[in-house]
């Protein structure tokens, strides 16, 4: 299961708004391979539901996931930072065992 934050979600329904999606445009979250720790996060907008997809909903936002990323983003927590160190969607993996500050 993939969940989010309270903040995460003011700030997904803030960005759909912004660039002119509707809500039936759910958030897609999911890895691809590369970057220095091996694999990427991908975050974005989709209005398409395939049929290998795991779908999970959160504080009324529907989360959705590949059955390959799902392997690696069990139990991640989408949050949001609006700190000093960087602005933007953090995932807060339990799998991840190293991690990438780029």
């Amino acid at each position: 299961m993939v969940t989010i934050t309270e903040i995460a979600k003011e700030k997904i329904i803030e960005l759909r708004q912004k660039e002119g999606h509707t809500s039936e445009h759910n958030i897609r979250v999911g890895v691809q391979g590369g970057g220095c720790s091996g694999l990427m996060y991908d975050l974005k907008f989709d209005d398409q539901l395939h049929e290998k997809d795991q779908v999970f909903e959160d504080k009324g936002i529907k989360i959705l996931v590949d059955k390959k990323s799902l392997l690696y983003l069990a139990g991640t927590v989408l949050d949001f930072s609006d700190g000093l160190n960087g602005k933007g969607f953090q995932f807060v993996n339990p799998n991840a065992s190293r991690t990438c500050g780029c």
